[in-house]
């Protein structure tokens, strides 16, 4: 029995199904041995989901470590216990003064590196525990703020307050890993004294892969059908990472789990410092990550991958 296919899926997920059970009924229909994905989406989230299959889930890590780009709707003037749509409402003032001006102050304050304290219903853990399995039994603990980046808080469209129609806006966010829109949505309502929760997000850009190429899991399971599904090689998920040709030679040191010298530009980077190993086809050999001037093997590739 083969090993399946080995690849990457540009999946655009519909709101509804987990990220994680996506996953595995795309790749029971392709007949993966393996299946991975680069980063979760809620439930309530649309947008980029890269699936990885056979030797691709070995760069499902470095998706995870990627940055990520949003766009997300806030609704002002409500606060939920979850911090988005899918919550219980919380809390509600009157934000009909909000005006385009103020927003627009707000979001230059959480852009850049800032400390964000996550929210209660998220999968990190304190003490052992899980964040969403305390929420889930009414518990709330202190959390320490975590450093991340947003490189972008970007204001794509404004609705004022009408009737009984809370003020919306649309951003377009770049981010860091670990950063919860969630919690951004909150902390822009709460510089705005007015409150604030997600109401839609979709993710559209990880580690420079683009949601304007992924497709519907009907047209993938459709073109599976027609015999006509391509995927994408693992080295485009790690594209954005350093990047080392190799030698007939270094390549075949490399795939016994040999480290080789690096080459003076890349010897200099910071210990720790990932990179990819390719062929002379671009094929991605192996991972690894600079060590004392050479390229320690981390984890290699099957060449048929």
């Amino acid at each position: 029995m083969g090993r399946g296919p080995s690849g990457l899926l540009l999946v655009d997920k519909p709101t509804g199904p987990s990220s994680a059970s996506l996953a595995r009924a795309l790749g029971r229909t392709l007949g993966a041995a393996k299946v991975g994905h680069g980063g979760t989406l809620d439930p309530m989230a649309s947008g980029l989901l890269v699936v990885c299959l056979g030797e691709a889930t070995k760069v499902a890590g470095y998706l995870l470590d990627a940055d990520k780009g949003y766009e997300a709707e806030l609704t002002f003037g409500v606060e939920t216990d979850t911090h988005d749509a899918q919550g219980r409402e919380t809390s509600w003032r009157d934000a009909s003064a909000l005006g385009e001006m103020a927003l627009r102050a707000a979001l230059g304050q959480l852009t850049g590196a800032i400390a964000q304290v996550p929210p209660m219903h998220a999968a990190i853990k304190v003490e052992g525990r899980r964040l969403y399995e305390l929420a889930r039994k009414g518990q709330e603990v202190a959390r320490a703020p975590r450093p991340v980046v947003v490189h972008a808080l970007e204001l794509v469209a404004f609705w004022p307050a009408a009737a009984d129609e809370p003020p919306r806006a649309r951003v377009r966010i770049a981010c860091s890993k670990g950063t919860y829109v969630r919690a951004l949505a909150r902390d822009l309502g709460a510089a705005l004294g007015v409150g604030a929760h997600l109401s839609m997000l979709r993710r559209t850009r990880t580690a420079g892969l683009d949601v304007a190429d992924a497709r519907t899991p009907e047209a993938i399971e459709s073109a599976h059908r027609a015999g006509t599904l391509v995927l994408l090689a693992p080295a485009r998920a790690v594209a954005h990472l350093p990047q080392l040709v190799l030698g007939a030679e270094e390549e075949r040191r490399v795939r016994m789990g040999q480290g080789i010298a690096l080459p003076p530009e890349l010897a200099g980077r910071a210990e720790g410092t990932a990179l990819t190993l390719l062929d002379e086809r671009g094929a991605l050999v192996a991972l690894a990550e600079v060590r004392a001037g050479r390229a320690k093997v981390l984890r290699g590739l099957n060449a048929d991958q």
